[in-house]
C-alpha cells in the first residue's frame, strides 16, 4: 500500500475571519470528480486473462480475500480506537466514539509532557483512495491548532491498519493549562467522510492519578 505521509500543521491562532465550514467547503471544490465506482470483486474479475495487469493487481491489492469483499462499489473506513502514547506512561486506549469522563474529557495530559497519537482503522468492500484525517483544536474559542495527514490509499483487509503519529510536547504553563475543545474528521479522495466527531480534552499541570 501507499505508505507516503504528508503533513500540514499549524500552531496559530488561525484566521478569525474565514470560518472553518468555508475552509471545508474550499476543499470541496477543489475536489476532483471521478468516474463512477466499481465493485472490487467486479474489478478482480476484469482483464483476469491479461497476466501483467493481474500482477499489477495482486501488487496493488496484496492478499485480498475475494469471497470476503462485498458487492458495493463504496468502501467503508471504520476507525476502532485511539491510543495515547507517552513516555513512562501506560497506553491509554480510548474506543472511537470517545466516552467523556464525569467533567466531558475525552482524556487529559500533562503541560509539557511528551506524547503521541497512534490510530487503528480497518477498510472494507473497496480500495480507499487518499484517506487523510484533520484535527483541529480551539482554545477558549481561539483555534491554536489545525492538522492534516495525508494516510494514503489503503485496500480491504480483515487486519486493522495502524498509523502512529509524530512525538509532539504539549504547550506548558499555567496559561496554557485549561479546557480545549477538537474536532476529528477522516474523509477520502472523494469527499466522503468516515468519522466527524467533536470532543474535550484537558491539560493539567500533573497527569490524573487514573484515566
Amino acid at each position: 500500500m501507499d505508505d507516503h505521509k504528508e503533513k500540514e500543521k499549524e500552531h496559530t491562532g488561525g484566521n478569525p475571519d474565514v470560518p472553518e465550514e468555508e475552509e471545508e467547503d474550499e476543499e470541496a471544490k477543489r475536489a476532483v470528480l471521478l468516474g463512477p465506482q466499481v465493485p472490487l470483486k467486479e474489478q478482480l474479475e476484469l482483464d483476469k486473462d491479461d497476466e501483467s495487469l493481474r500482477r499489477w493487481k495482486e501488487q496493488l491489492l496484496g492478499q485480498v480475500d475475494t469471497e470476503k469483499l462485498g458487492e458495493t462499489a463504496e468502501p467503508e473506513v471504520k476507525v476502532l480506537n485511539l491510543t495515547i502514547l507517552s513516555p513512562d506512561r501506560p497506553d491509554l486506549v480510548l474506543p472511537i466514539p470517545f466516552v467523556a469522563d464525569e467533567k466531558g474529557y475525552a482524556f487529559a495530559l500533562k503541560d509539557g509532557s511528551t506524547y503521541s497519537f497512534r490510530f487503528s482503522f480497518i477498510v472494507s468492500n473497496n480500495i480507499v483512495s487518499g484517506l487523510k484525517y484533520t484535527n483541529t483544536v480551539w482554545k477558549t474559542g481561539v483555534r491554536v491548532e489545525n492538522q492534516k495527514m495525508m494516510l494514503g490509499t489503503f485496500s480491504p483487509q480483515a487486519e486493522p491498519y495502524t498509523y502512529a503519529g509524530e512525538e509532539e510536547t504539549t504547550p506548558a504553563g499555567m496559561f496554557a493549562r485549561g479546557s480545549y475543545s477538537a474536532k476529528l474528521k477522516f474523509v477520502d479522495d472523494d469527499g466522503k467522510v468516515y468519522l466527524e466527531m467533536s470532543y474535550y480534552f484537558e491539560i493539567r499541570k500533573d497527569w490524573p492519578t487514573f484515566q
